[in-house]
């Protein structure tokens, strides 16, 4: 995370204090802020951390909301900031994500949805693009909405999405502990944050106008978050925790995004030098992208 700071004090030494959140075990660091030509030291007394209760949950969502685009920028292109209006775009589906930990064959597995997600030995992508993926893998194991019961299932976990479809996607935290969750391929709209569960009611509290552009969203404990895209990127994505012994354990699965055109409009071919493995590897390569 990167932040602006406008230097309107009066020039002297500042103490720039970054602490963690409902972590076990708290940590801070501190660093220094010196305006040229400045007279006089910091001050000794460091403000308090933001509370860690439930008090400070209600703290970090409204900090959460205050991040929002100004619209009223241009910079150096052809449309000004916020000119993408996703609040007025139709959702073509819903997709609520629930982390869960859980145990099979005595191990200890995170999952989402009753899936958690373990690698073949070949690469989904390539088994996609090879047109043997019903050999590696099942899509749409995970259902869009978590199913009841307590079973896990250890797989490859594949979604399928439509090309240039506007998804809607829901985090929702059971768990005690802080959640984050990250996509590659695309940036979405993190919309809301909201203690609880989510239904479709709480839609009417969406920020539909200038919420902020990213690819990483926290989810806090017994919370609920959720974000808006649009697959418009062909390929194989990751959608997995930040935390990484989470995603090591299941806590992932890939999205599928497909453009049945073929086209290199859409996605590069796969490189004339990609090694590869597993079943693809004495198949004869697909026609390239045209």
């Amino acid at each position: 995370m990167s932040v602006l700071v406008t230097a309107d004090q009066t020039p002297k030494d500042y103490y720039f204090v970054a602490s963690s959140r409902f972590a076990q075990h708290p940590l801070s660091t501190v660093g220094v802020i010196r305006y040229a030509n400045g007279n006089g030291a910091a001050s000794t007394e460091l403000p308090p951390p933001p509370p860690e209760n439930t008090k400070g949950i209600a703290w970090s969502i409204s900090q959460f909301r205050s991040f929002r685009w100004n619209l009223t920028s241009n910079a150096a292109r052809p449309n000004p900031q916020g000119s993408y209006k996703y609040g007025k775009i139709n959702i073509t589906r819903t997709i609520k994500l629930v982390n869960t930990r859980s145990s099979s064959n005595g191990k200890l597995r995170f999952g989402i949805n009753g899936v958690s997600h373990v690698d073949a030995e070949t690469p989904l992508k390539l088994a996609e693009y090879y047109g043997v993926a019903d050999k590696v893998f099942t899509y749409n194991l995970m259902k869009d909405e978590p199913q009841e019961g307590d079973k896990v299932e250890v797989a490859p976990n594949v979604v399928n999405g439509t090309y240039r479809n506007f998804v809607e996607i829901i985090f929702e935290n059971h768990e005690k502990t802080i959640q984050t969750w990250h996509l590659d391929g695309f940036s979405f709209f993190g919309v809301a944050i909201e203690p609880g569960k989510w239904s479709p009611e709480k839609r009417k509290n969406y920020n539909l106008l200038d919420a902020v552009s990213r690819n990483t969203i926290q989810v806090y404990p017994n919370s609920w978050a959720a974000v808006m895209t649009t697959l418009d990127n062909a390929g194989m994505w990751n959608l997995r925790s930040e935390m990484r012994e989470r995603a090591y354990l299941g806590q992932q699965l890939y999205l599928s995004v497909v453009s049945e055109a073929r086209s290199l409009r859409d996605e590069y071919s796969l490189p004339e030098t990609q090694e590869l493995c597993g079943i693809v590897k004495s198949l004869p390569k697909p026609a390239p992208y045209t």
